[in-house]
């Protein structure tokens, strides 16, 4: 099967058995920082313009408001100090508040005035304001500047292409904007990044819904898919601001869905996808203006007229959000018209399917001419795109041709240097058969040389047999020694020593029974180790259920050897002080994995008494925690210890 069918089977799997384990998934890992006040203690502007931009839920704690007014302090400072590096980046992050807020025009504004200077800014700098003069454009139907936006960002080597789908879909042109899309787009999207699949398919799952398609609600269930797989991957790290756009982008899709069951009628199921969504993007789309809060809304608003409800429906409808597109604006007029009318207010429901008469009427006579204008505009600059694409595609054709004679040129050179080496390979041959008692000679001592690798590999496995028994030995003496030795604390220091020699022997033990020298298959070895230490510590009838999850692991002597040394005190430790009262459910876990090619990670847990509360004071006079945190130090890694109510926790990574 190739990758594809793997990653199809892997999603569908996914969707079958999966089961949320968190919500809005590694919400986590999001800093809880108050991002204001991080903002107000850089003092640079340049670190204050990359901690903005790079702060999507930036209004998390404080309103937009906040932000505007600390930003306009800092932009009348510069002006006084008249540094216009420092102008330049505050009106930048002015101008994005603006947009955040929904007040376009006045962000736009700024922006215009901000291209003036575009010479002046660095490539980093251009693309932030070029992005946000494109947004605001779509914002305001402005389409013909939005175009000569995308051209300047092509030109700079920001953008490979001019995209007009989303002009095409503003333009209520969806099946267009759809086909263009997915041209267009398909093959950018890497089929191992799941935060792009999610997006690629809400966007046509977008232009599904707004041409009014029933299978809409089948794209955005894979984009909800994908995006918990984003979500739930524990494997990868995500940082802050990839956590907040993903947790929004699953808000954005449940809203989707939420618009699309109301589509169909399904209202009671809508409104737990829009209320989900609502909740998720005033989480992480906290002080901004958005659309997808405004059309859920209405859309919640009416589900409730639609079942009765005109309790919720009101409060949803007179709830504090404002319409800024013309058909929202319609949405919101239509559905206080539907309320007034099913409550018997005619009055009411005609003054409100009035206005929304006039906003009709004003747009059409607005609309109609420019709306052709505009769409000429927009098909034109797709032909030119098309036929810069068609000059694009001749340059790389000529290029190829100017290729192939180079290596037709090429191919003439290697015909004749094939000649010279055929002539070459005759004289060669005679070399070859005088070769071959040479190679003769060295099959012989290639025999002669894996006789020797087997009587070494033979010796090796001999030598580990003698250190084992030697150790065996040691382990005889101090068994010896406990016998002659009347004090407490010595027989227990001997008893510990005893084991820990144990724990050494059998490691070479393993060595000489494997056919590979090299290497120690940890599952055996532990379980070993566990039923040597259960041998001298079980004589107070432990009744201690053990589980060891190492299957497949293979460590070399180097890391064997103090890994097994730890695991024995760990093992010990928990025999004589966990469980001191025989409790029959005490349990022990041991999870050993690896990550990578070296890198891997144990844990060992517990749940019997947990550590004393001064353990951290034991810590220097303790000999076998001392001796742990020696061995890790071998290991490259720290001793982790989490000491909790339900027992104790002990990890690591390792090299």
């Amino acid at each position: 099967m190739n990758r594809t069918t793997n990653q199809l089977i892997v999603l569908f799997l996914f969707l079958v058995f999966w089961v949320p384990q968190k919500s809005f998934g590694q919400e986590t890992a999001i800093s809880n920082d108050n991002l204001f006040e991080t903002f107000k203690k850089d003092q640079e502007s340049q670190s204050r313009l990359n901690f903005f931009f790079g702060e999507p839920n930036r209004y998390r704690e404080n309103s937009a408001y906040d932000w505007l007014d600390q930003i306009n302090l800092y932009l009348q400072q510069a002006n006084k100090q008249k540094d216009s590096t420092v102008i330049l980046d505050y009106l930048l992050m002015q101008s994005q508040v603006y947009h955040d807020l929904g007040d376009y025009y006045r962000s736009i504004a700024i922006s215009k005035d901000l291209h003036k200077e575009i010479d002046e800014l660095d490539l980093y700098r251009k693309a932030l304001l070029l992005d946000l003069m494109d947004l605001n454009y779509g914002k305001l139907e402005f389409y013909a500047e939005q175009i000569d936006v995308r051209k300047e960002k092509r030109v700079l080597g920001l953008t490979e292409n001019i995209s007009f789908y989303d002009i095409y879909a503003n333009l209520g042109f969806y099946q267009k904007a759809r086909e263009d899309y997915f041209l267009e787009e398909k093959k950018k999207v890497d089929e191992t990044d799941y935060y792009e699949q999610s997006i690629f398919y809400n966007n046509v799952g977008d232009f599904l819904r707004l041409d009014k398609s029933p299978t809409a609600i089948s794209q955005y269930n894979k984009a909800g898919a994908f995006i918990d797989l984003f979500l739930n991957e524990v494997t990868e790290t995500r940082s802050a601001r990839q956590l907040t756009e993903a947790n929004l982008l699953k808000g954005i899709i449940e809203g989707n869905i939420g618009k699309s069951l109301v589509q169909q009628g399904e209202y009671k199921l809508a409104l737990e996808r829009l209320e989900k969504s609502i909740s998720i993007i005033d989480e992480f789309n906290a002080g901004k203006f958005s659309s997808d809060l405004v059309e859920n809304n209405l859309a919640i608003a009416e589900c409730y007229l639609q079942t009765g409800n005109f309790k919720k429906a009101t409060d949803y409808l007179s709830s504090d959000f404002t319409p800024v597109k013309p058909e929202n604006i319609i949405k919101k007029n239509q559905l206080y018209a539907n309320y007034y009318d099913k409550t018997g207010d005619y009055q009411n429901s005609i003054a409100y399917l009035k206005r929304n008469n006039r906003i009709s009427d004003s747009l059409k006579t607005k609309e109609s001419q420019l709306r052709r204008q505009q769409l000429e505009t927009i098909v034109g600059e797709d032909k030119n795109n098309d036929r810069f694409m068609i000059e694009q595609q001749r340059l790389e054709m000529e290029r190829q041709r100017s290729d192939m004679i180079a290596l037709d040129e090429q191919n003439d050179t290697t015909f004749i240097l094939l000649v010279l080496t055929l002539l070459a390979l005759a004289g060669l041959v005679y070399a070859y058969l005088r070769s071959i008692k040479n190679q003769r000679l060295i099959a012989e001592q290639k025999h002669i040389i894996e006789n020797s690798l087997v009587e070494k590999d033979s010796l090796l496995k001999e030598i580990h047999h003698r250190v084992k028994n030697n150790l065996q030995m040691v382990s005889s003496l101090l068994s010896l020694q406990t016998k002659n030795t009347r004090s407490k604390a010595a027989i227990e220091a001997l008893e510990e020593g005893k084991s820990r020699v144990k724990a050494m022997a059998l490691i070479h033990q393993k060595l000489y029974q494997n056919e590979d020298l090299s290497v120690i298959e940890m599952q055996g070895y532990i379980e070993s180790l566990i039923n040597s230490v259960q041998s001298v510590y079980k004589k107070g009838g432990h009744n201690i259920n053990i589980t060891v999850d190492a299957e497949g692991v293979e460590l070399d002597i180097d890391r064997a050897i103090p890994f097994g040394l730890i695991l024995n005190e760990l093992v010990s430790n928990s025999f004589k002080y966990a469980f001191p009262t025989d409790d029959e459910n005490g349990k022990i876990y041991i999870h050993l994995r690896k990550i990578g090619i070296k890198e891997g990670f144990f844990e060992y847990t517990d749940n019997g008494v947990g550590l004393p509360d001064d353990s951290e004071e034991r810590t220097n006079s303790s000999m076998g925690i001392r001796l742990m945190n020696r061995l890790a130090n071998q290991l490259q890694t720290k001793l982790n210890v989490d000491n909790n109510a339900e027992g104790v926790r002990f990890w690591f990574n390792f090299s």
